[in-house]
């Protein structure tokens, strides 16, 4: 049984993931049903025609609550996904990072990543976009 704690700092984690894009998107939002496009390989541009290249974290929480919150969808769904494009031709699958500084570094010096990161990784070299 979860304690009332343990269900706030759940809800409180759950609305903290930040998805970060490279500092030179010019959107500044992006919506729930276009971010699961573009980290399942469905689209990989945003709504001004910006092309993205999604990064996805390997494991650990701030990836789990990314895959259940952002994206309805579990690890080896995520998997499938990325495995149907790289299969027909259409996509290759996207870089993985094993922590999330490392990750933050990358979508900085890239033009167009696009990945996520919990609340307490600096990211000053990143943009934060809103998610809708």
């Amino acid at each position: 049984m979860l304690t009332a704690a343990a269900i706030l700092c759940t809800a409180s984690a759950r609305a903290q993931v930040m998805v970060i894009v490279n500092p030179g998107v010019s959107v500044n939002s992006i919506s729930k049903s276009e971010l699961r496009n573009v980290f399942t390989g469905e689209s990989f541009k945003l709504k001004d025609g910006s092309h993205v290249k999604p990064v996805l974290l390997k494991e650990g929480p701030t990836h789990s609550e990314f895959l259940s919150s952002d994206l309805s969808m579990s690890a080896v769904g995520l998997l499938v996904c990325w495995r149907q494009q790289v299969f027909s031709g259409q996509a290759a699958m996207p870089q993985t990072f094993s922590s999330e500084a490392e990750e933050v570094a990358y979508i900085a010096k890239t033009p167009g990543a696009i990945g996520y990161i919990g609340p307490s990784t600096p990211h000053e070299s990143v943009k934060v976009l809103e998610v809708k």
